[in-house]
């Protein structure tokens, strides 16, 4: 899981936001506590807490004193708006950038996306 592009608390917050989002940790579940995170990645609690802190500060995870760490109502919901925002932002304004300077039409391009879509 882990690679040199992203800080580590970074990648610990994305993975429980894929999980979120796959359907793995639905809303109201438990997630893994900041110790059993930081054994399975083997990273130092401290980092894997602040992954888990940026979630909470996000209103993504909440906290049950002495029970753990939990997936908050409309967790999914959150997760998704970001992930889009972030998605229109880097790589879709980059796509646009770059079929434009390759003299691509708007038609062109819609009709090579709607083609690559219906592919899967």
């Amino acid at each position: 899981m882990l690679d040199e592009s992203k800080p580590i608390f970074q990648q610990v917050a994305d993975q429980i936001c894929d999980d979120i989002l796959s359907g793995a940790s639905p809303e109201e579940s438990q997630v893994a506590s900041t110790n059993e995170l930081a054994l399975f990645l083997r990273i130092n609690p401290a980092t894997a807490g602040k992954g888990i802190n940026l979630l909470v500060d996000r209103g993504i995870l909440y906290k049950k004193r002495g029970i753990g760490m939990f997936v908050a109502p409309r967790a999914h919901e959150i997760v998704r708006k970001d992930r889009e925002m972030a998605f229109t932002q880097d790589q879709l304004k980059a796509f646009v950038i770059h079929a434009k300077s390759l003299g691509l039409s708007l038609d062109t391009v819609t009709t090579l996306i709607a083609k690559e879509y219906n592919n899967d």
